[in-house]
């Protein structure tokens, strides 16, 4: 009774879908295969695999251009045939998307896995098979196709997160993941694991006239960026958009506005919340924190101008030093430097 239920209900569900955008069939679909570990064994058959090797991304380089190739499942398993290696490396893999036709799209770490009796593939052999490299996601993010930029970030978050909960935290034992990879349970304790994001506020804070900017020690030479922490425990985004800009530049926020939010992989995966935050002109005397920051310091609009056209190699100066240039447009601080930037000549 309960399988002819299910097929009626599949059926229904299918009909009532047909009805609905792009968008909302796609999103029930992929919600589909987080929960039916059978149906997303049969997608891996049909869907498409992009590769990582400990955590970097494989890219083809096509002229002056990164791309990052799409494998099919049919090569995906011509690939591990040709290596002798088994098909459990299917199984390892984890669900990130699909495409509006449903071609599900999935991200594969091949290598080494301490957990896995399977050995690791050899990274250099892949790469001359395939005719391309896995690369540092760091500096993958911001060679390929803003389109890819996200895809990249979230699979590897996602590879991460897999790779540091292979246990329980509190028996111990190993946990499993399902086939999507939504999700890894315990079975000694019946605690069912998510994948999670840490919350972060970066916050572009002005005076009227100004905006505010600082670097770290561990910052490329001459890059500034707007401030940024973790959410405390119990804080709500205004709670700490005030506590981090009195903690690190002494000064007190009267009035903010929230931008827009990123996913953000590094360190370790976080949602960043960008904000904009107003201080009282009068009152806009910077106190640094020394702990946390190396410089900060108030940028006219000409200055913010000037920099958004440089970047880390025509920022350097004959005699060694560096003019003052912000993040890439990929990165969520340039937008909110940005809409600074129209706020002020609107």
């Amino acid at each position: 009774m309960a399988v002819i239920y299910q097929a009626v209900y599949r059926r229904a569900s299918s009909i009532v879908c047909r009805l609905h955008s792009t968008y909302v069939r796609k999103m029930r679909y992929l919600n589909e295969l987080k929960e039916d570990d059978s149906l997303c064994r049969q997608a891996q058959t049909s869907g498409t695999f992009y590769l990582f090797h400990n955590l970097s991304p494989f890219l083809q380089k096509a002229g002056k251009k990164y791309l990052v190739p799409e494998l099919g499942a049919a090569e995906m398993k011509r690939i591990l045939e040709k290596f002798k290696e088994t098909e459990q490396w299917i199984e390892k893999s984890v669900l990130i998307g699909c495409s509006d036709e449903h071609i599900p799209h999935f991200a594969l770490d091949l290598g080494w896995d301490n957990s896995s009796p399977i050995r690791a593939l050899e990274k250099s052999v892949i790469e001359s098979e395939l005719k391309g490299s896995f690369t540092d996601l760091r500096k993958a993010l911001f060679v390929v196709d803003g389109k890819d930029s996200p895809l990249l970030a979230s699979a590897q978050s996602l590879l991460r997160w897999h790779d540091s909960h292979q246990y329980c935290s509190k028996t111990g034992q190993p946990t499993h993941k399902n086939v999507a990879g939504s999700k890894r349970v315990c079975h000694a304790s019946g605690i069912t694991y998510y994948p999670q994001m840490s919350p972060v506020v970066i916050t572009l804070v002005s005076d009227g006239s100004r905006c505010l900017l600082a670097r770290q020690p561990s910052f490329p030479q001459g890059m500034y960026t707007a401030l940024s922490g973790f959410c405390d425990m119990g804080e709500n985004v205004e709670e700490t958009v005030r506590r981090e800009v009195a903690e690190e530049v002494g000064l007190e926020v009267e009035s903010l506005r929230y931008s827009a939010s990123q996913h953000w992989p590094f360190p370790s995966s976080c949602l960043m919340i960008a904000c904009h935050a107003l201080v009282r002109a009068q009152q806009a005397e910077i106190s640094m924190n020394s702990l946390e920051l190396e410089e900060a310091r108030w940028f006219g609009l000409e200055e913010i101008m000037d920099g958004l056209k440089r970047d880390h190699r025509s920022s350097k100066q004959d005699d060694g030093s560096f003019l003052p240039w912000f993040p890439p447009k990929q990165a969520i601080a340039h937008q909110l430097i940005c809409e600074w930037v129209k706020q002020q000549t609107s």
